[in-house]
């Protein structure tokens, strides 16, 4: 932890210290929770890198043939790899405006930006506390807001969670831009986790995977909604207000809009996870 974190730290009010308490222990939780379930992290510790070939011998693993050779050649070989660093993740967390619904919350409620942040944490607590593996924090809108550097360090967690409760959600979103600034700052290849409810034009989200993808990093999609938006749950005339455009404003009757806006969603969720897929 640097000397500005160490000084911000200290002057952190008790309300500030005791949200990163709350987040990182809800993190700390949800880790436990799913280690003690699954008795085994599905993240290997390691990135691998293909090797070479070389010729099938009595008692090689048979995951490790390689069919495409055998169909060509009709003999069997096996692909070596090289183990080449541990996993150093970026976690990419989406902290633009729309990420802050419900704005008025009920008790049992979380913020889509509350569960996103959660997640991204647990995920960092799951790979450094456990694993001894490297994760770095970038915050977004339609800039990169916000960066902590990678480490392997315990406190380096406390100083995710000091990040994310520090900048609350704002902005709009650019995916493109965003990404952009990450691969030209980032040259070296890893595993990049995107935390996002992704309201942008599908193509920008389609480009800005494009280009984490020519850069040869693995990426992991998480979309996150909250269930208002999945259900569209209102009965009663209801003035919408745009979080991220403040002027856009819709006084409608949401029963007359709800299957035809189910139907959108459906599709625009579909065609987000048709992209990651392809």
């Amino acid at each position: 932890m640097n000397d500005d974190t160490v000084s911000a730290d200290r002057h952190l009010s008790a309300e500030v210290l005791n949200r990163i308490s709350r987040l990182e222990m809800r993190a700390r939780h949800a880790v436990e929770g799913f280690i003690n379930g699954l008795h085994e992290s599905p993240f290997k510790g390691f990135s691998i890198e293909f090797a070479d070939h070389r010729e099938y011998a009595p008692g090689d693993d048979l995951r490790h043939l390689d069919w495409r050779v055998h169909a060509k050649t009709d003999r069997l070989y096996v692909k070596e790899y090289e183990v080449e660093t541990n996993v150093r993740a970026h976690l990419l967390l989406d902290c633009s405006g729309s990420m802050a619904y419900p704005t008025d919350l009920p008790t049992d409620r979380m913020t889509k930006w509350d569960y996103a942040a959660t997640l991204a944490l647990s995920l960092a607590h799951l790979l450094v506390g456990k694993q001894g593996d490297a994760a770095g924090l970038l915050l977004f809108d339609d800039q990169v807001r916000q960066q902590v550097p990678f480490s392997a360090s315990i406190s380096s967690l406390h100083e995710l969670a000091q990040t994310m409760i520090l900048n609350a959600p704002e902005g709009k979103t650019n995916v493109k831009k965003s990404f952009s600034e990450l691969v030209s700052t980032v040259p070296r290849r890893g595993t990049v986790i995107v935390l996002s409810d992704f309201l942008v034009d599908p193509q920008e989200f389609v480009d800005a995977l494009a280009q984490l993808q020519a850069a040869r990093h693995d990426v992991v999609v998480f979309h996150v909604m909250d269930s208002d938006e999945l259900e569209f749950p209102f009965s009663d005339r209801v003035l919408f207000e745009g979080i991220e455009e403040g002027d856009a404003e819709i006084l409608t009757d949401p029963q007359s809009l709800r299957s035809s806006y189910l139907e959108a969603v459906a599709l625009f969720t579909e065609r987000l996870a048709g992209e990651c897929l392809d």
